[in-house]
């Protein structure tokens, strides 16, 4: 019988996972590419010999998804298969009608099949869209279990955008392990702040190897996702992050519908500076889709010890790069800090250089911030370009990242921080519980 042929869709990261779990030794099917979108510079690559297994002693291509329809007809393809996240529904089947038309099948895998069983208990922490805040929840999720005594290693979304091979199964245990890696800005944007904290981070392409090295170290794994994703193994406690400031895209985006509707917490975040209306639009949803899980309330705390150096200054916000591109938010931390401190926010995108500019043309709701983009050594050098072009007296760094440490611009640069707040006390309840369960056994659902 001919092996089916399969193109998997994705942006390095949900894509590669899918095949290793579905598709890797499997020898009735055929992989003949994954395509690639969101990220820049991740296609022209191979998927390598070493990870791809029996069957492709030349690795697997990955080529733009904007030759789709063409690769398709190409290459007499089956079946294509939707492996990236923070999509809106609209765009989902916008590529299901793509492949269709070109006599393709299309297949959106589920959990059941994808997510990978953990020998110790998995939290994990998802989100609707992209910033939403599911990085500050991690990081109180992870303090809470550390003092009430255990012992918890991260397992990050992946990020390989380097040497696939080489970043089969990656560990951070300090700031130096990044400069090893050569980690972009937005891998260092979500590993650098648990590093700071003392927490142990895995990442890379192979998650049942990751998980296995993980499981020995830690009484806990948190699974910390990326974008909206689904997480990549089977959850025993699922927090699920919304945001008020795009309520009603819980009902709008893909994979984040189906991550609110599988909560056990729901943690609407940011209350304390968003719309009233948004935040009882989601609880509204709440109600209506997923009545059994607990609802949270959390705010953000904005942390600026040097803020008030800005008031009546020119400054350039820089804001962490997905949120506010495929995550489409308008603004993040580093703008309402300067915004309350009486700064001029001054606009970089008409001095915008390289591919920066581009950025600008890829993503024209942006307005006067600049997104902390950093996908190699070029493009970092670019953006300190930017600052430097921008006539801003100050930065105001409002990314997760440490952006001094990676560009030499002669604006001071004022960090801006953030930190989740339990405002009503029930994630800390939800964890409490979780931990009352005996080792090993199954563990309660809150609200359930």
């Amino acid at each position: 019988m001919e092996a089916k042929r399969v193109v998997i869709l994705g942006a390095a990261g949900r894509d590669f996972h899918n095949f290793n779990v579905l598709y890797r030794g499997r020898p009735e099917f055929r992989v003949v590419a994954f395509t690639a979108a969101q990220i820049p510079n991740i296609t022209g690559r191979k998927y390598p010999p070493a990870l791809a297994g029996p069957g492709y002693p030349d690795g697997i291509p990955i080529l733009p998804e904007s030759d789709l329809a063409e690769l398709i007809r190409r290459e007499r393809v089956d079946l294509v298969v939707l492996s990236y996240s923070d999509l809106s529904h609209l765009e989902v089947m916008h590529k299901g009608s793509i492949a269709l038309a070109a006599g393709a099948s299309y297949y959106l895998p589920g959990t059941g099949e994808t997510a990978l069983r953990s020998t110790k208990p998995v939290v994990s922490i998802c989100a609707v869209r992209t910033g939403a805040g599911k990085s500050p929840l991690t990081r109180f999720i992870s303090r809470r279990l550390r003092e009430r005594g255990r012992k918890v290693v991260i397992v990050r979304h992946p990020m390989p955008y380097g040497d696939l091979a080489a970043q089969a199964v990656q560990r951070f245990q300090a700031l130096e392990d990044l400069d090893r890696a050569e980690c972009t800005i937005e891998e260092r944007e979500e590993y650098e702040p648990h590093l700071r904290a003392g927490i142990v981070v895995y990442a890379g392409v192979d998650y049942e190897r990751i998980l296995r090295q993980a499981e020995a170290e830690a009484d806990i794994v948190i699974w910390d996702g990326g974008n909206n994703d689904l997480p990549f193994y089977v959850s025993d406690l699922k927090f699920v992050v919304a945001d008020p400031y795009r309520a009603g895209h819980e009902l709008t985006y893909h994979p984040g519908e189906a991550n609110f509707r599988g909560a056990d917490v729901l943690v609407i975040s940011k209350t304390d500076s968003a719309p009233s209306d948004g935040v009882k639009e989601i609880e509204a949803s709440a109600r209506r889709l997923n009545p059994l899980a607990t609802v949270a309330r959390g705010a953000l705390e904005l942390i600026a010890p040097d803020a008030e150096r800005l008031r009546g200054r020119k400054v350039v916000v820089v804001e962490d790069g997905p949120s506010v591109t495929h995550g489409g938010l308008g603004f993040g931390a580093g703008f309402l800090v300067a915004q309350a401190h009486g700064a001029q926010i001054v606009d970089p995108r008409p001095r915008a250089v390289g591919s920066i500019a581009e950025v600008y043309r890829n993503y024209p709701h942006l307005g006067a911030i600049l997104p902390s983009m950093g996908y190699g050594a070029e493009q970092i050098r670019e953006l300190a370009e930017t600052i430097r072009n921008s006539g801003a007296e100050f930065v105001v760094d409002g990314s997760p990242v440490d952006l001094a440490r990676l560009v030499q611009v002669p604006q001071p640069i004022v960090r801006v921080s953030y930190d989740f707040q339990d405002l009503e006390g029930k994630v800390g309840a939800a964890l409490d519980r979780f931990l009352a369960s005996a080792p090993g056994e199954a563990r309660p659902v809150p609200g359930r």
